[in-house]
């Protein structure tokens, strides 16, 4: 998605061309950025406001990249729905909305003004405060982690069909868990669904456990902001995604779970729907934050 070619907001003292924006709320944040909320505003130098903010990414006319903040999420959701749809839409927020301008960016961009130079870091002179930089995906870690559990998300249908639910035992414990999928090289998780076969099912998994046992906590004791969100699934399921310390766990309510770990480089390990998954499942869901 991205801006009209001649959309522009004020960004220090010149003008942004605005390539693309997201939203920074507590429902919808870039996961990239933390494991929850307050993280993501934190990784930015913001304050968690309740109603959250709208990040307008673009270039000035030197082509420097710039991160303006705005206080107007409405008119950024309007956007990025239009652009969506594949609609024009000039994002042009009131000076009034503008809460920071902050050099560089905190997502990678893969597109560019016309007619500017080719995007770089503002000049030190200019740029006040820190330089925002996308969180290294390189190498397996958190980031790589969170956007493995985005990406399962997005591409559930072809993630699901890989797993034959006649491959989970039911063991004596809290959830049926799965041999961990593996797409392949390490980071390949946030790009391709599992491959098939290589699944052989056993009676669970430590790591999985401990996880299930830490989202379960989250019931009794609520986390941050933004570690536990439901959005739309098909029918009347909701796709959940819940993540903590070193793990992620995306799922269906009506469905089975994936769980990502710190500790286990690209592989993705399905967890059954057994006789407790659904419960907590919808126990999670009631707490979630949802957006509006």
């Amino acid at each position: 998605m991205a801006g009209t070619d001649d959309g522009a907001v004020a960004a220090a003292d010149d003008a942004l061309y605005v390539l693309t924006a997201v939203l920074l709320t507590p429902a919808q944040f870039p996961s990239v950025l933390g494991d929850d909320y307050p993280e993501a505003c934190g990784a930015l130098g913001l304050a968690p406001r309740a109603d959250g903010y709208g990040l307008v990414l673009g270039q000035d006319g030197d082509g420097a990249r710039w991160t303006v903040v705005i206080d107007d999420v409405s008119l950024v959701a309007v956007a990025i729905a239009s652009w969506d749809c594949g609609m024009e839409y000039e994002l042009s927020p009131d000076e009034r909305a503008v809460v920071a301008a902050l050099p560089g960016w905190p997502l990678a961009v893969a597109v560019a003004a016309p007619g500017v130079p080719a995007p770089h870091d503002p000049a030190p002179e200019v740029a006040d405060g820190p330089l925002l930089s996308p969180p290294d995906t390189g190498i397996w870690g958190p980031a790589q982690r969170r956007l493995g559990a985005d990406e399962i998300a997005l591409q559930w249908a072809a993630w699901r069909e890989q797993i034959n639910d006649a491959e989970f035992n039911v063991p004596d414990g809290p959830a049926d868990v799965t041999q961990p999928s593996s797409p392949g090289e390490e980071n390949a998780v946030a790009a391709e669904p599992a491959p098939e076969g290589g699944k052989v099912p056993h009676s669970g998994h430590r790591g999985v456990r401990r996880v299930l046992a830490e989202a379960r906590a989250y019931v009794d004791s609520p986390p941050p902001l933004g570690r536990v969100r439901s959005s739309f699934a098909p029918g009347d399921a909701r796709t959940l995604r819940a993540d903590g310390p070193g793990w992620s766990i995306v799922a269906r309510t009506d469905d089975i779970a994936f769980v990502l770990l710190d500790d286990k480089p690209g592989e993705v390990l399905p967890v059954g729907r057994g006789p407790e998954l659904p419960g907590l499942l919808d126990a999670l869901d009631k707490m979630a934050v949802r957006p509006v």
